[in-house]
């Protein structure tokens, strides 16, 4: 028998790019702040107003898996059984799992208790397109991963544990019908079918989603005579150079193992975040007005810290948490609705 042979696969020439999306410029911002970041991205936008465009275009701007990604990456698939021919990829993980997945596909389970959806986008991310359609309790399983970074499975006689720092984006319509809120649509059920819809997901687990942001449809003119839009690599570029930042000043601050903002744990976050007076103010006033739960309160200062890092500003100053208190606001109008 031969020995095996070291490989790379090939990376698919043709990503899909930035520069195809027409409009959408708040939502193309928010893309690159959740992945110069990190950060667990929800969009909620009528049919056809480019949610799944979107998040399929963010693996074209993150940056590729550093050494000890691809190898932790690599063993996961391996478990799996997904290694394709035994070949390395230092592309992040892009997983697309159906919203009919069980709570065993997502968090893992099975027979031999083998790895999730969950699991297979470690490092990397896990796109759930119709959000509210997945099962609630499956939905729930993901809260632990998404706190802990790993995904436990407990039998009788034996706990199986598997990584899973994901970077999780969903996308939803506003109601069941879709068109809920969008001007010249008018819903036949009125507000119980948005509230209904969005009820599905629960408080716990939207909590736990850094941005949130409202897709609304392209207009006419956007389709028609559109704005140059800027490419793939001109963004992975700037987020390339903020995750540069955060690695450097994870090092300094004793913690070379995080990774990202959206990893730091409440103290570290408390430490390297800490805002301006005219920032502090903002967020005071703000936590207060909107009821920020504690994980909602560092969640923001972990948006701001990205925020900052994109300007390539040493401290977060209060346009930066202005711009990741928005963010928040409209998730803190969904978990109402849950």
């Amino acid at each position: 028998m031969s020995r095996p042979q070291p490989a790379v696969r090939a990376l698919p020439a043709n990503l899909p790019d930035l520069i195809d999306i027409k409009g959408q410029e708040s939502a193309k911002r928010a893309l690159e702040v959740a992945a110069a970041g990190g950060h667990n991205l929800l969009m909620v936008g009528p049919p056809g107003s480019g949610k799944s465009m979107l998040a399929a275009r963010l693996p074209s701007i993150l940056p590729p898996l550093s050494a000890a990604e691809l190898l932790e990456v690599s063993m996961v698939h391996s478990i799996a059984g997904q290694l394709s021919g035994g070949k390395l990829s230092d592309r992040r993980p892009f997983r697309t799992p159906h919203h009919s997945a069980t709570m065993a596909a997502l968090v893992g389970g099975g027979l031999r208790a083998k790895p999730g959806e969950a699991s297979l986008a470690h490092h990397g991310v896990l796109f759930l397109d119709e959000f509210p359609e997945f099962a609630p309790q499956v939905l729930d399983a993901l809260r632990q991963p998404l706190e802990t970074g790993e995904c436990v499975i407990a039998r009788a006689n034996h706990r199986v544990s598997y990584p899973a720092s994901i970077q999780l984006v969903a996308a939803m319509n506003p109601c069941r019908c879709g068109m809920a809120g969008e001007p010249g649509h008018s819903c036949a059920r009125g507000p119980k079918c948005m509230s209904d819809y969005q009820g599905r997901i629960s408080g716990p687990l939207m909590d736990r989603i850094d941005i949130r942001i409202d897709v609304p449809a392209v207009s006419a003119a956007d389709l028609i005579r559109p704005r140059p839009a800027e490419a793939s690599a001109d963004v992975a570029k700037r987020v390339a150079a903020a995750r540069e930042r955060q690695q450097d000043r994870l090092a300094w601050a004793g913690a070379p193992q995080v990774s990202t903002n959206a990893r730091c744990s409440t103290s570290l976050i408390e430490k390297i975040a800490e805002p301006d007076a005219g920032g502090l103010q903002l967020l005071r006033d703000a936590a207060e007005k909107l009821k920020f739960s504690a994980r909602g309160y560092h969640r923001v200062l972990r948006v701001a810290r990205t925020l900052a890092d994109l300007d390539g500003a040493d401290t977060v100053g209060r346009i930066h948490l202005a711009e990741a208190i928005s963010y928040r606001m409209a998730g803190e109008r969904l978990a109402a609705a849950a």
